[in-house]
């Protein structure tokens, strides 16, 4: 998921909607791309992901996956 497109608004509910979907998708590991910046749109993602009791983990990316300006979750199944 790219948020660059998105405004900082939209974020929260965006983030809770998409990985719904990846819920009932069966689809357990994600990347939400937020940038780099000021890391606003991090805290936003990073609250969103804390706040679910299906994410079993979340992480910065490994600079190969977008670093700092990525997120991979991993949902239980």
């Amino acid at each position: 998921l790219d948020l660059h497109t998105f405004k900082p608004e939209e974020i929260a509910e965006l983030v809770q909607d998409y990985l719904d979907a990846c819920v009932e998708r069966g689809i357990t590991a994600v990347r939400i791309i937020h940038g780099k910046g000021k890391g606003t749109l991090r805290r936003t993602v990073h609250a969103a992901l804390a706040r679910r009791s299906d994410v079993f983990e979340y992480k910065l990316a490994p600079p190969e996956r977008g670093g700092w300006g990525a997120t991979l979750v991993t949902l239980r199944r």
